[in-house]
C-alpha cells in the first residue's frame, strides 16, 4: 500500500472516530484537544477532508491492491 494512502486511511479513521463521538456522545474530540474553531482544529478537519477526496479512487478500483 502506498504511503500516501496509509496516511489518508489513518486520517479517515481519526475523522470517523471523531464523528462517531459527535454522533453518540455529542463530544468533538478534535475541538476538545485543539480548541473549538482554532486554526489547528481547522487544519485537522481540512486534512481529513483531503484524505477523503484522495480516497475516492479506491472506491471505484477493482481490488484493495490498487490503494
Amino acid at each position: 500500500m502506498n504511503m500516501l494512502y496509509k496516511v489518508c486511511l489513518a486520517l479517515l479513521i481519526v475523522g470517523g472516530l471523531n464523528w462517531g463521538l459527535v454522533g453518540i456522545l455529542n463530544f468533538d474530540l478534535v475541538a476538545f484537544i485543539f480548541g473549538s474553531g482554532s486554526l489547528l482544529a481547522r487544519i485537522v478537519y481540512t486534512l481529513v477532508g483531503v484524505a477523503a477526496v484522495c480516497s475516492i479512487p479506491a472506491l471505484f478500483s477493482g481490488s484493495s491492491e490498487d490503494m
